[in-house]
C-alpha cells in the first residue's frame, strides 16, 4: 500500500498533469528522504515525438520526476509546507539505461545538506533494480 497516492502527492506539490510525473510515495522521511514510484505508460504525451516507434522517457523528465520526489520530502516538513520547491541544479547527471512503456520507476532522492531553504540531495532512479539515472540535485524553497 502507498503512503501517499497521487491525488495526495497534489496536496504537497504544484504539479499537475500532464507534468506530475510521480504516481505514488511510497516511503518517507520527512525532510530527508522518498521513495515514490512512476508507473511508465505508453500513453504519455512526450512518447508522441521521443520517440515514434521507439518510446523512450527524456532523461530530462527522469531528472524532473526524481525532483519532485524530494520535493514531497520537503514538503511534508511543517515550515516548509505550502512553500515550493524548485530545482535549482543538476550535477554529475547519468543515465545508464533506457525507461520505455510499461517499466515501473522507483524513484529515491536523499537530502544529504541543507541550509534554509537551500538544499542537495542524492537521487536515483531504478527499473527492476537496475540504476537507470542518477544525480546531485540543488532544490530551492520558496515561498508562494
Amino acid at each position: 500500500m502507498s503512503l501517499y497516492t497521487a491525488k495526495e502527492i497534489m496536496e504537497i506539490i504544484p504539479h499537475r498533469y500532464p507534468f506530475l510525473l510521480i504516481d505514488t510515495i511510497e516511503e518517507l522521511e520527512e525532510g530527508r528522504r522518498a521513495l515514490g514510484r512512476k508507473c511508465v505508460s505508453g500513453n504519455e504525451p512526450y512518447f508522441q515525438g521521443h520517440f515514434p516507434g521507439n518510446p523512450v522517457m527524456p532523461g530530462v523528465l527522469i531528472m524532473e520526476a526524481l525532483a519532485q520526489v524530494g520535493a514531497v520530502a520537503m514538503l511534508s516538513v511543517a515550515e516548509w509546507k505550502g512553500h515550493t520547491a524548485y530545482l535549482a541544479g543538476i550535477d554529475g547527471a547519468k543515465f545508464r539505461r533506457t525507461v520505455v512503456p510499461g517499466d515501473i520507476l522507483l524513484l529515491e532522492t536523499k537530502v544529504i545538506k541543507c541550509k534554509g531553504p537551500m538544499g542537495i540531495s542524492e537521487a536515483v532512479a531504478t527499473v527492476d533494480g537496475k540504476v537507470a539515472a542518477q544525480a546531485r540535485l540543488t532544490f530551492a524553497l520558496a515561498a508562494d
